[in-house]
């Protein structure tokens, strides 16, 4: 009972300092902030280590040399040696070591986005387009589709029908823009509107 009460204090007071910035800059919210950078760094260091480092690599380590097999034991030092290479970048001399491990990481990375966003995003909205024409969200659909491609089109200059499309395409792009802004809008209310409700609720109790 005893910590659930400071835990609630503790959040209704970073709660105020964080919202204190709506007026102006000051010593509240800037060590509230800071709080929030240094637990947000200190719990990914936790999480890391509990469900990545430890499990998969000391671990697996472990259990493959209690198995005899030492082939899947020793290739386990190859991501321990690039996690080591990248925590030389804190040494100024030997920074440069880590931009090959960086290096492997980004690659990778990308490599895997790439064939993810393909396969996960572009090709279902390619085939999704596919529609016959039988109905007018279908035809509203082509000419969005087909206006907003036409308006990145600079190989040529927007004059006439061409023009005219772009200029379609640009009034589809403000529209989804418009919609993205006002889910981003909403979900950040969302957001407030709990805190808020937390702070009149579990804090003050004057929302019974």
């Amino acid at each position: 009972m005893l910590l659930n009460l400071i835990g609630t204090w503790v959040a209704a007071t970073l709660t105020i300092a964080i919202l204190s910035f709506l007026y102006k800059e000051n010593p509240l919210y800037r060590v509230a902030e800071h709080l929030y950078v240094g637990i947000s760094a200190g719990f990914a260091i936790i999480y890391v280590w509990s469900f990545d480092v430890y499990p998969m690599l000391i671990q697996a380590f472990q259990r493959h040399l209690a198995e005899g097999n030492r082939a899947e034991a020793w290739i386990l030092l190859i991501p321990a040696g690039l996690g080591l290479m990248m925590l030389l970048r804190s040494i100024p001399k030997l920074a440069w070591i880590s931009r090959w491990p960086m290096s492997f990481t980004i690659g990778i990375g990308a490599g895997l986005g790439l064939v993810a966003t393909v396969q996960g995003y572009l090709l279902p909205q390619v085939t999704d387009t596919l529609r016959p024409l039988v109905t007018v969200n279908n035809a509203v659909l082509y000419v969005g589709v087909i206006s907003t491609l036409l308006y990145f089109y600079f190989s040529r200059e927007h004059r006439g029908a061409l023009g005219a499309v772009s200029r379609v395409g640009i009034i589809f792009i403000m529209v989804a823009f418009g919609a993205n802004f006002g889910y981003t809008v909403m979900a950040r209310i969302s957001l407030l509107i709990g805190r808020f409700y937390f702070l009149l609720h579990d804090w003050l109790h004057v929302i019974r």
